[in-house]
């Protein structure tokens, strides 16, 4: 993460996410007007006067909930706390003090972190009677805000910009692979991501739809850093009947948009689906290194084809992934988990790769001479030049005298001798043709 943490903590419903968005200046976190919506952790960085920190939105704390999502939300929401170097406690000042709030406050307390109180929903600045019950949390002077309105959160983020620790030295970010988890609701992506980090920072649930914001997550290993994105479930749109659902599917595919690396988290023991093809259709599309992860391995019965057999099928049913990697794994037995983040790194070197256009046009030269160019109504397409213009994925500009006379089987032709000759494997290829 960029720079110090800032928290975002308080009961349901007190306007969370929308002070949030506010500061991050865009929809990030899923805003409704019912509680419990932000059920993870979610991170954007943000930056007031020069000075850039991390925002973290959580879900509402509710200690007098005693059923499951209520308790991961409290874990989620206070691994966050002990995370941050700055805490903001929102409360709502139209709803007056309630006890809930008096209960977060005790945990704030507890950790011992600096915490600036914000009375969310300030109509009328002018009538400060409001705010005086809130004062009984024992944490300073509530400052007044509406988030909804933008109003008086400037002066929030000076507040916050004097209370983060000295800015330490500016250092440039080393290079991170950012990797996506998509899939079905209840495939295992969070399960997945836990096994990868060690650590719960995500909400693991055989509830599907658990997790509804995309979760960037931070960690290194061999000397290499990545950010995970954990995101909501891709159900097929006939299914989606929460305007939250909604979101949520929009922010996921936001997820892909931004990754480099997409682990396609298939269920084994359901085999593929077609909302499995229409996710790494959208994989495919945006031009993203992939991994076809098969995940719960462990729940099926195997003999000694059973793997290659699986993957015959799945290059079957996603003919235009022909190049991904399969990687067969349990998130719950951690079976080659250690694998994910090899392959990530691989994908990504693979789709980074540069070739130079002399080697390039002497295999399109020698691609030509094994099998000609197609001809349409006597006229033959000529080649007259090649070059890579651009990586992630590797793109390649052919120079042709007629763009009309390229067939999509000889263009998947030369993209066949491409990887034969250099590999680009888990990226798709994009070949575009210019007229000269």
């Amino acid at each position: 993460m960029a720079g110090p943490i800032v928290a975002i903590v308080g009961r349901p419903n007190v306007g969370k996410s929308t002070l949030f968005n506010r500061i991050v200046g865009g929809r990030v976190a899923i805003v409704e007007g019912l509680p419990g919506i932000t059920r993870d952790r979610l991170y954007q960085d943000a930056e007031w006067n020069g000075r850039r920190f991390t925002l973290v939105d959580t879900g509402g704390l509710d200690y007098r909930d005693s059923g499951e999502i209520a308790a991961h939300v409290r874990d989620q929401a206070e691994l966050a706390i002990r995370d941050a170097d700055l805490v903001l406690f929102v409360v709502d000042a139209r709803a007056g003090f309630t006890g809930t709030d008096e209960e977060v406050s005790r945990v704030l307390r507890r950790s011992e972190k600096p915490v600036l109180l914000v009375a969310n929903k300030v109509e009328n600045f002018a009538n400060s009677d409001l705010l005086y019950d809130f004062f009984r949390l024992g944490l300073g002077e509530p400052l007044p805000v509406s988030a909804a309105e933008g109003m008086n959160t400037g002066d929030l983020l000076d507040m916050v910009v004097e209370k983060l620790p000295s800015a330490e030295s500016a250092e440039e970010e080393e290079d991170v692979i950012k990797i996506a988890v998509v899939g079905r609701p209840n495939v295992g992506k969070s399960s997945l991501v836990n096994a990868i980090l060690g650590e719960e920072r995500v909400i693991v649930s055989n509830i599907p739809g658990t997790t509804r914001d995309a979760i960037d997550t931070r960690l290194e290993s061999n000397g290499r850093e990545y950010a995970l994105i954990d995101t909501a479930g891709m159900r097929r749109r006939s299914r989606i009947e929460q305007s939250t659902e909604k979101y949520s599917v929009i922010r996921t595919l936001r997820a892909v948009d931004r990754s480099d690396v997409v682990l396609v988290l298939i269920d084994a023991v359901e085999h593929l689906t077609e909302q499995d093809k229409k996710i790494a259709g959208y994989v495919h599309e945006k031009g993203k290194g992939a991994v076809l992860a098969v995940n719960k391995w462990d729940l099926v019965e195997k003999d000694g084809k059973t793997s290659s057999r699986y993957t015959e099928t799945l290059r079957d049913g996603l003919g235009f992934m022909q190049y991904a990697p399969v990687l067969f794994i349990s998130a719950l037995t951690r079976q080659r988990v250690h694998r994910v983040l090899e392959l990530a790194d691989y994908v990504s070197e693979q789709q980074n790769m540069r070739i130079s256009t002399g080697d390039l046009n002497d295999l399109i030269r020698d691609a030509v001479m094994r099998s000609p160019t197609p001809t349409d109504k006597g006229r033959r397409l000529k080649i007259f030049y090649c070059t890579q213009t651009g990586v992630k994925p590797p793109t390649f500009v052919l120079f042709v005298n007629d763009p009309e006379l390229m067939h999509f089987s000889y263009l998947r032709y030369l993209e066949n001798r491409l990887r034969s000759a250099y590999g680009f494997e888990g990226t798709p290829l994009r070949l575009v043709m210019r007229q000269r």
